[in-house]
């Protein structure tokens, strides 16, 4: 999805000259046209990942609307105090852009992957986080943080375009809605397309329905709650630990509308069960992620 942001910010950027970008020394081969479009506006702040937050709280005091990059857990975890206390509090037009989100950066171990960002952002004060699933999504993502022009953090990963969309109801997106379904199914992020997969290869596609979470906190319209109410089995997947994450947040706001799916099951990041690392399908595979793992929990409910 760097490839779709980038073109975003460029397009964005030039229509608003307060848009300011500030990156942690990362981006190569897939920044360099916002250095050359943006000119001064385009500042490489070195790894030095609170202070890039701590300058963007000053330019966006000023008026400005300023977007810090970095691999996600540098631009969130390094800076999570900066963020809270100079740009929450003071609701701040500062947005944090995490690529690799999950386990994103696989090999790279545990000091690179992102599996908590969610519940440490979601839960501060002003902030809310965008969690595209597809490619396509990132350009309205970006589009939507600058027009609200409060703390955003938006959460890159590696996905296809969307394969339908039958709209938006609140926080989700609905990618699949079939009659009479069985269940359906609610993922976060680009792990969707190993739920996209597991339906076409198991052939219940015209059982279950598919559903995204764009943005966290999780937000339900009537339509939504509607939606979820009519699910008889609900199976989450997200690459980011149960605690503070999709299903938790959605746990709560089934509890308080009353719904009782018959079964509730959530496939999240499992962290490091035997102490090994590996690329992402490894991980994946690991927590019950996989597409192989999904296709047996939803012939399960079937």
């Amino acid at each position: 999805m760097r490839r779709e942001f980038s073109d975003a910010i460029e397009k964005i950027a030039l229509e608003d000259e307060k848009i300011i970008f500030l990156t942690g020394d990362l981006g190569y081969n897939a920044l360099e046209n916002l250095q050359q479009k943006l000119g001064k506006r385009f500042i490489n702040t070195g790894v030095a990942e609170q202070n890039m937050v701590g300058m963007a709280a000053g330019m966006a005091y000023r008026g400005f609307k300023v977007f810090c990059y970095s691999i996600a857990p540098f631009v969130v975890y390094r800076c999570l105090e900066q963020f809270r206390n100079d740009v929450c509090l003071h609701n701040l037009p500062v947005f944090l852009v995490g690529n690799g989100g999950g386990y994103g950066y696989g090999i790279m171990g545990s000091s690179h992957h992102a599996i908590e960002d969610l519940a440490a952002l979601s839960s501060l004060q002003n902030v809310k986080c965008w969690i595209p699933a597809f490619a396509d999504e990132v350009e309205g993502a970006v589009n939507q943080i600058v027009a609200v022009a409060r703390p955003a953090y938006l959460r890159l990963g590696a996905g296809k375009n969307t394969p339908s969309d039958f709209g938006k109801m609140g926080s989700l997106k609905i990618v699949n809605k079939v009659e009479n379904a069985i269940g359906s199914i609610i993922a976060l992020g680009p792990v969707a397309n190993n739920a996209v997969s597991a339906l076409n290869q198991s052939e219940l596609t015209s059982k279950f329905n598919l559903a995204t979470a764009l943005h966290l906190p999780l937000e339900l319209n009537e339509e939504a709650i509607a939606f979820l109410r009519n699910s008889r089995n609900i199976l989450v997947l997200e690459e980011h630990v149960s605690i503070g994450g999709l299903a938790q947040q959605l746990s709560v706001k089934l509890l308080e509308n009353g719904i009782s799916p018959q079964k509730f099951i959530s496939l999240r990041a499992e962290g490091y069960p035997d102490g090994t690392y590996g690329d992402q399908n490894f991980h994946q595979m690991q927590s019950g992620l996989d597409v192989n793992n999904i296709i047996h929990k939803i012939t399960h409910f079937a």
